[in-house]
């Protein structure tokens, strides 16, 4: 079993409030979940209106297709344009058999 997870701290860009950050927030984490199957959620910045730190992890029988996953979700929060990627790091989860 191959876990990978995906930290990103991105700046919502024109966010003036917490709703509007987390209606941003919620879109994007709601279509990485749905177009890439990963489990996702806002593990920090939770309340500043500016910024957000993003977690996702996918489960993979093969190194491979867990890289291929997070390849698409990069390349999905790359593509909005309403966010600026600050920081982003992947991080192998060490499993015992």
């Amino acid at each position: 079993m191959h876990v990978l997870s995906l930290g990103v701290r991105v700046r919502i860009r024109q966010a003036q409030s917490l709703k509007d950050k987390r209606s941003v927030v919620r879109s994007l984490l709601e279509r990485s979940q749905a177009r890439h199957g990963v489990a996702v959620a806002e593990v920090g910045d939770i309340d500043d209106v500016g910024l957000s730190r993003l977690g996702f992890v996918t489960v993979s029988g093969t190194v491979a297709v867990a890289e291929d996953t997070m390849d698409r979700v990069e390349r999905e929060i790359w593509s909005r344009t309403e966010v600026e990627v600050l920081d982003m790091e992947r991080t192998w989860m060490e499993l015992d058999r």
